[in-house]
């Protein structure tokens, strides 16, 4: 038996999801854990089910299965958030796809971190000046 599912892969600093959205009856795991045990951060869970919020889709109708790595818990979470968006996209491409544009759930965060320059210590920080 195959299930029919629509996937979505998110990017975001360093960290990248791979997310499966299926018919299904609410269950959103998590690197084989349930959503809220793996993002324990206040808002991340808010954050992440806002593209299914944005759509007008309820989370206890779909199935969803991610598989998140690299980068740290900010960057994991606004990966998911982009993968599920486009995971959505896929399904229904006439119904929500302007929605979600719109609310800037389908826009990837191009920022990344700045290379170290030499004679610093990080990309702009300068060690300290020493007079004598």
């Amino acid at each position: 038996m195959s299930v029919q599912y629509f996937e979505g892969v998110g990017r975001r600093k360093e960290a990248t999801a791979r997310v499966r959205v299926m018919m299904g009856s609410g269950h959103f795991t998590v690197n084989e854990k349930p959503l809220e045990d793996f993002f324990t951060r206040l808002g991340d869970v808010e954050a992440i089910l806002a593209p299914l919020r944005a759509a007008g889709y309820e989370r206890n109708a779909y199935d969803v299965t991610v598989k998140v790595r690299g980068g740290g818990v900010t960057g994991q979470t606004d990966a998911v958030k982009l993968g599920l968006a486009r995971a959505l996209v896929k399904m229904y491409p006439e119904l929500v796809a302007a929605t979600l544009r719109k609310g800037g759930f389908l826009t990837r965060d191009p920022r990344i971190k700045e290379r170290k320059k030499p004679g610093l210590k990080r990309a702009r920080k300068a060690p300290t000046y020493t007079k004598r």
